[in-house]
């Protein structure tokens, strides 16, 4: 099964939907422009997810108001893509980037986006709490002000430099 950062601390936190301490979650929030594919550009990393490259995630309008989620990336040891699929929910209304992600059955992890640029290319998202966090871009290299102003927001949240 495919092990992204998202999918393993889903796993482990499982059933924790909740804000990380200085987390606050982007208002207004356009779901439809959020929607597409988005690169992983950066993370905090975590041993379930060494080896992993080329990480993307794919959204797209699900059934409900939903939103259908599909991982994807590789894992260059095994030579093999692998994928997994889940439903997202918002938390607090569709105009707040405040989700809540399922891979498995009834069990939801937060989904806290809590920067992105006015122009929908790259996002700052948390897990719940300082152990999850991730960088998107629409584009695989976003460049070196982005990544900066990543760990400059993380750090500001109290998230580690790792």
């Amino acid at each position: 099964m495919f092990r992204t950062s998202l999918i393993a601390a889903l796993a482990i936190t499982a059933g924790c939907v909740r804000l990380p301490t200085g987390v606050e979650p982007v208002s207004p929030f356009d779901a439809e422009r959020y929607l597409g594919t988005w690169y992983e550009v950066a993370r905090l990393d975590h041993s379930f997810e060494r080896g992993l490259s080329q990480v993307t995630a794919e959204y797209s309008s699900g059934e409900a108001g939903t939103i259908k989620v599909i991982n994807r990336g590789c894992n260059a040891e095994k030579a093999e893509w692998n994928q997994a699929e889940g439903t997202a929910k918002f938390v607090e209304g569709t105009d707040t980037g405040f989700l809540k992600v399922s891979f498995f059955g009834p069990f939801y992890g937060t989904y806290a986006v809590f920067g992105l640029d006015e122009d929908y290319q790259h996002a700052f998202v948390s897990g719940p709490n300082h152990d999850y966090l991730w960088l998107l871009a629409r584009e695989p290299n976003p460049g070196e002000e982005v990544k900066q102003a990543f760990v400059d927001a993380a750090s500001k949240r109290g998230f580690p430099r790792r």
